[in-house]
């Protein structure tokens, strides 16, 4: 019986930056940045510990409560704006060695800033190392989207520009077509694998021998500004991409949907009333939405409001829209249940558009749960998609351009 190999997983996580203040706690896409690299290691078949390194307590604490261990603070000079992978990753080896006599056969690093990994991608690191012990370490590449073949220099001296890269028998690159170039990479923050010899004894974050893990580059996401957050976001709502999750795994919009099934407030308003002094109540809401349930009954798709309140406003405004409406409703779940029973409706062929946590419990009845840009986290966490539009803003012209979009699609 074979042992088997102890494989350490590391995220460093400082608590100081500059660009996404607090980033690494952050939500992204319903959890917490960190949380996608914790899930990396706890959900991959390999690796047998997972460790966060980090000199911020607040963050120490989220990270245990994602599953990771923090058995120590890292030291303040390890933690600043100019600190290297390399003394962080010695000070976790020598400390683990001295105060557990823990010696891992493989270290891997999972950037908290490259969230969106693909199922499998750690394994596949930690196997290809595993599977060649002439390799030092095994770093995640992509194809490279700039080719350096046609990049320059600049010269300080007479500002002249000088090739960047020659290559041999063709002489000038920078002028030859790309697919004749030789194909370059580009690495990401996804996965590094490493022999800790490698860092302990070589000084080094990669060492000699380095082994490619080429990665599907839809998944290239690096975070360090606010726009690469907004775009990876995106990216991890509506790229269709099987990743790495810290929930559950995310439904897409059912390839046919019959029914769409609106809350009211805080998706058809924007959650706030006006009340005059007679009690009289008035919310705001969006033309557009108007017009995007139009073109939904046009296409076949039918469509109703769900609603707890009581108010007279729920009534009128949906029979504005031409809508069905249930409302006065304590207990969603129950009563949508019985309406898919009562009507013979296939639930798989159902949306739902929620934005708060009543609104949960009906997301595992439905084919797929979507929920406005603004909704309460704790129903952004259980949703499959989240909007880009904030309730009362748009968020159902979006749903229906987006349900509209697919049936294009597929006719």
């Amino acid at each position: 019986m074979v042992d088997r190999p102890e494989v350490l997983a590391v995220i460093p996580a400082r608590g100081g930056s500059k660009g996404i203040p607090r980033k690494n706690i952050r939500d992204f896409a319903g959890y917490p940045l960190i949380a996608y690299s914790i899930s990396a290691g706890l959900q991959s078949e390999t690796v047998t510990r997972v460790i966060v390194s980090t000199d911020d307590e607040e963050i120490a604490a989220v990270a245990r409560e994602y599953g990771a261990e923090v058995p120590f603070l890292r030291p303040d000079e390890l933690a600043q704006d100019s600190s290297l992978d390399l003394p962080v990753f010695e000070h976790v080896l020598r400390w683990l060695a001295e105060e557990e006599d823990y010696h891992p056969d493989i270290v891997i690093q999972l950037r908290p800033t490259s969230p969106v990994r693909p199922v499998g991608t750690v394994d596949d690191a930690v196997r290809l190392l595993l599977s060649n012990p002439q390799a030092d370490s095994v770093r995640g590449v992509v194809p490279s989207g700039q080719n350096p073949h046609k990049m320059w220099r600049i010269s300080p001296d007479d500002g002249e520009m000088i090739p960047l890269l020659k290559v041999e028998g063709i002489a000038e690159p920078y002028n030859s077509p790309r697919q004749i170039l030789p194909p370059v990479y580009w690495q990401t923050g996804h996965i590094d694998a490493i022999r800790p010899e490698a860092i302990l004894e070589k000084q080094s974050m990669s060492g000699d021998v380095i082994l490619p893990l080429i990665i599907d580059p839809r998944f290239t996401v690096d975070i360090d500004n606010p726009r690469d957050w907004q775009r990876s976001e995106w990216l991890v709502w509506h790229g269709g991409l099987e990743m790495v999750d810290p929930g559950k795994s995310r439904r897409p919009l059912p390839e046919k949907v019959d029914l769409i099934v609106f809350d009211f407030d805080g998706v058809m308003t924007d959650n706030r009333v006006w009340v005059d002094q007679n009690g009289r109540e008035m919310v705001a809401a969006s033309r557009g939405d108007g017009t995007g349930l139009a073109m939904l009954r046009k296409a076949g798709v039918k469509a109703m409001v769900l609603s707890t309140e009581v108010n007279p406003v729920v009534a009128a405004r949906c029979s504005k829209l031409k809508l069905p409406v249930v409302q006065g409703v304590e207990d969603k779940y129950t009563q949508l249940k019985a309406l898919f029973e009562k009507h013979e409706i296939d639930a798989c062929k159902v949306v739902y558009l929620g934005n708060d946590v009543n609104d949960v419990p009906c997301f595992p009845l439905v084919g797929c749960a979507v929920v406005v840009a603004d909704a309460e986290l704790a129903a952004k966490r259980q949703a499959d998609l989240v909007l880009t539009r904030r309730g009362g803003y748009g968020a159902v012209r979006e749903l229906c351009d987006l349900i509209l979009q697919q049936k294009i699609k597929r006719s």
